[in-house]
């Protein structure tokens, strides 16, 4: 599997981690006292989910860069 296929694959188990991970937190915070970290734990994800989220947008403008690149060499 290539590093794209890899990113894309895992930038979606990431966003079901995220979701688990927020319905969790939300059932968690219903029965009062929560301690920080619970919804700090939620951030992991989220970070990583904005960077491989980043990557996937970036790619289609770096495909269409290096063709005009090749194209106008």
């Amino acid at each position: 599997m290539n590093a794209n296929k890899w990113i894309r694959q895992s930038h979606r188990w990431l966003s079901i981690s995220f979701t688990l991970m927020v319905l969790a937190n939300f059932a968690v915070m219903g029965r009062g006292d929560v301690a920080l970290w619970i919804g700090a734990l939620t951030l992991v994800p989220l970070f990583l989910l904005l960077f491989s989220g980043l990557y996937l947008f970036v790619l289609p403008y770096l495909a269409r860069w290096r063709t005009a690149r090749r194209v106008g060499s």
